[in-house]
């Protein structure tokens, strides 16, 4: 025994030369720049890797010695001052671009996620959801749009895997010290921590307010770990994502109401919220309880003064995966703050019921307290539509309120740096000014082909080089012998990048289907046992740790790789990371992506692989549909719906093993005398040109600054204008238009002839029965398009209809349109009458509507 351990930390000082290095690692923006990062691994590459990249915890670690050489190293400083000019350039003259610069002065959008997944010294993520924030807030860092972020900073972050000889996950979490991460505490004027309260059942939780910077975007962060707490409530913003539905809740009252009142605490005054997945919607009840409470509105007027600005992004494909509570746990956590309202009981739970549900559903929450809903590309957009259709009970899924924006990915950073020197030599140092501009992209045509091969290979070896890293480690923790490794490693060799090699990564989750490639082991047996045209597949990903079929699936990939005929030739990669994933994004000649149709709300590793000059092989689902155009990668047609679980696998494992013994695997070797296949490197370049402007996060933030976050702002001040005004005028219509419109009935009057002649006009009369409506509340339209016998009407032109200003003696309002058909042909029309009012935010947003 040595008694007691005691611990001193000696951190170096930074000479004075140096000292903006401290600036730099207190700023996320060296996540999407390598240079920056490069200045760090430079001075101890082992230290750097030892630490996780993690600039500041390597500022506090390292050696004063190699401090002091540096700042006498020409050279060295000579790649230091760069890096500052290119900072400062950067963050001193931030010009608003790509659309941000449309806001006026004085917005703001404020932007809630549960996780926020920036670079891998920073573990306040899990998974997809993460990413495509963290990406969101560095495009908005990048346009200098006005825009801050709201989470909370989880001493635990996702867990570390262990992946153990029979292919079992082990999942190890580590608390991680926030002296090491890009945060600071928000201070006040007198020095003192920004603290907010929470109430939650029997106490009052405090937060402290942490900041990072992200470039130019501000995220600010909730802790709750303070001694002033109670044990319980210490641990609430400990674990991503972790504990009973207690702690979810918990978690995401803290998010949503105790985001809000953070803001608040610091002056910040949003003109536009934005709420990224269902987590964060208790936001919505926090702002409305502020309106009422201060501004003295009613409940339905705080409704609507709240939906006008916020806008709520789903990215969940399947009602499972919304988060939703029940009434009695929801009435023990707000019973003290609904009230404050001034609403009963069941108006309150009614925010969050669903129709067809009995809990209180986030999801619905966030629909009824935004007028901007979207899904994440146009299949989830659709998907969603359908899933939500019974918040818009009258209205078909089609023409429902839920749009969609693409997903996009943070180009500066998944885009190697090797392709950077080479556009920059190519296309110019304009690139990076260029990613929406796809005729500018046909310029990749430019890169001569073997220069082009020559950097895919340089990746390949780079991605091998840390496969082998993370192989050889878990291969010796599982107490494998050195014999055995070199077997499992001999495909892949950094020093022979000319095997085809397939990747797939992402979260093991059923939906997914990992194992849809060992659907026929016989035909697998065929692709990737042939001696003069090797195959490689490197898989890696996290299961849950509660996600028992997830974690089965991880077991079957071991269990095929362990098979002597498959062993090197399949790797399971252990601890899939924001690092590996950018190593196997740029470095495997192939993506594959083998979803369940329609259950991939988007993906967006397909992109990052993509902009690398990889080749997409995937399902025609998500994102994928709206990319391939048949000469950029190829797609697996989803089976026929009709078709049960196993024929479907069947089916689209087929099309795997035939695209990939048929095409894949023959153009990548067919070769010329110089190594490389003329035919891949054209179908890799046109994959670049095309997925390069249309999936990048500027060109996804800039459609979310057109589609929302700019009429958003608008609307937020028409209907704050006289105190509310509009809001009010809004709320009462509303209720008005709810009450009479079970009585609101519509027949024709006229018979309308059969046919008609090219340039003749056609009228039709309508009675509407508005049961104490005003005709100025209602709109009455025809539909009008050619006809189509197997599908219903999907592509028309709609016809609005005046008041004649008649009312029968049945008391109903006659309606008519006298029009001219503009097409010839068999054409298919219907008439239909829906509430109206001008301001309304989307013309069906009521949900009401009555068909002739």
């Amino acid at each position: 025994m040595r008694g007691t351990q005691y611990v001193l930390e000696v951190q170096p000082e930074l000479p004075a030369r140096l000292a903006r290095l401290n600036e730099i690692a207190n700023n996320l923006w060296y996540s999407w720049d390598r240079p920056s990062r490069t200045l760090f691994a430079r001075l101890h590459p082992g230290l750097w890797d030892a630490v996780g990249h993690n600039p500041k915890a390597f500022l506090k670690r390292v050696d004063e010695r190699r401090l002091r050489e540096a700042a006498d190293d020409p050279v060295y400083l000579g790649n230091f001052n760069r890096v500052l000019s290119n900072y400062d350039t950067y963050h001193d003259e931030p010009l608003r671009q790509n659309g941000s610069e449309w806001l006026r002065q004085g917005d703001l959008v404020a932007y809630f996620c549960a996780e926020f997944g920036l670079h891998e010294s920073f573990p306040i993520y899990s998974g997809g959801l993460g990413i495509l924030a963290g990406d969101h807030c560095k495009a908005a860092s990048d346009m200098a749009l006005p825009f801050v972020a709201v989470g909370l900073l989880y001493k635990q972050g996702y867990f570390t895997q262990t992946i153990d000889l029979e292919g079992n996950q082990h999942a190890t979490y580590f608390d991680s010290d926030f002296d090491d991460m890009p945060v600071s505490p928000v201070l006040r004027e007198d020095g003192t921590d920004v603290r907010i309260e929470v109430d939650l059942p029997g106490r009052r939780v405090v937060c402290k307010v942490w900041k990072s910077r992200c470039g130019h975007v501000h995220l600010y962060l909730l802790d709750t770990d303070l001694d002033e707490n109670a044990p319980h409530d210490r641990d609430i913003a400990h674990r991503l994502y972790g504990g009973d539905r207690t702690m979810r809740i918990e978690q995401e009252i803290i998010l949503g109401v105790g985001g809000v009142r953070a803001l608040r605490a610091l002056g910040i005054k949003p003109t536009v919220w934005h709420i990224n997945e269902g987590h964060a919607a208790f936001q919505i009840l926090e702002r409305m309880r502020h309106k009422v409470s201060s501004r003295g509105l009613d409940f339905a007027t705080a409704l609507e003064a709240v939906a006008a600005n916020t806008v709520f992004t789903t990215h969940t494909a399947v009602p499972a995966g919304h988060d939703h509570f029940a009434d009695d746990m929801m009435m023990r956590y707000f019973e003290s703050f609904y009230p404050d309202l001034k609403v009963s009981r069941e108006e309150f739970l009614g925010l969050g019921r669903n129709p067809n549900g009995h809990d209180f559903n986030m999801t619905t929450l966030a629909i009824r307290g935004s007028r901007y809903h979207n899904g994440v590309s146009r299949i989830h957009g659709q998907v969603s539509s359908k899933m939500l259709a019974t918040l818009w009970p009258q209205i078909e899924a089609e023409e429902n309120p839920v749009d969609y924006v693409t997903n996009g990915v943070h180009v500066p950073s998944f885009l190697n740096q090797e392709w950077h020197e080479v556009f920059d030599r190519y296309l110019g140092f304009e690139w990076t000014h260029r990613l929406r501009n796809e005729p500018f992209w046909d310029a990749i045509n430019s890169i001569p082909d073997h220069v082009f091969w020559s950097v895919r290979q340089s990746l390949k070896a780079q991605m091998l080089i840390l496969v082998r890293q993370r192989m050889t480690n878990q291969h010796f923790r599982n107490n494998g012998s050195e014999a055995h490794l070199e077997r499992l490693l001999r495909f892949a060799d950094p020093g022979n990048t000319n095997v085809l090699t397939l990747g797939f990564g992402r979260r093991f989750a059923t939906y997914k289907r990992a194992t849809l490639l060992f659907e026929d082991l016989g035909w697998l047996r065929q692709i990737l046992l042939d001696v003069d045209r090797p195959v490689l597949v490197l898989f890696a990903g996290k299961a849950h740790p509660a996600d028992v079929p997830g974690q089965d699936l991880i077991r079957r990939i071991a269990e095929i790789g362990r098979m002597s005929e498959f062993e090197g030739r399949l790797l399971l990669v252990e601890d899939y990371d924001l690092r590996l994933a950018r190593r196997l994004v740029s470095g495997v000649d192939v993506w594959l992506n083998n979803p369940i149709y329609p259950l991939e709300a988007s993906g967006t590793s397909g992109m990052k692989a993509g902009i690398n000059g990889a080749l997409n092989l995937s399902v025609l689902d998500g994102w994928w549909e709206e990319g391939y155009d048949g000469r950029n990668g190829w797609a697996i047609k989803p089976a026929s719906p009709l078709l049960d679980e196993y024929r479907r696998n069947r089916e689209e494992a087929r099309t795997l093993y035939e695209i990939l013994q048929d095409q894949v695997i023959p153009l990548y070797y067919d070769r010329n005398a110089l190594g490389f296949s003329p035919g891949w490197i054209k179908m890799a370049k046109h994959s670049m040109a095309t997925l390069m402007p249309r999936f990048n996060a500027t060109r996804m933030v800039g459609q979310y600054v057109s589609k929302f976050y700019l009429p958003a702002s608008r609307q937020w001040r028409r209907f704050i204008e006289s105190d509310f005004e509009v809001a009010r005028q809004i709320a009462e219509w509303k209720r008005k238009v709810l009450a009479f419109w079970g009585g609101v009935r519509i027949r024709r009057l006229d018979t309308g002839p059969r046919a008609i002649h090219f340039g003749e006009s056609v009228r039709c009369e309508v009675a509407v029965q508005l049961n104490g409506l005003a005709p100025e509340d209602v709109r009455v339209e025809k539909l009008m398009g050619r006809q189509r016998k197997r599908d219903k009407l999907k592509e028309y032109r709609r016809y609005p209809f005046e008041y004649v200003g008649l009312t029968n003696e049945q008391g109903e309002h006659v309606f008519a349109l006298e029009m001219t058909p503009e097409l010839c042909g068999k054409l298919e029309y219907h008439v239909r009458v829906y509430p109206h009012h001008e301001r309304l935010t989307h013309p069906f947003e009521t949900g009401l509507m009555v068909w002739l």
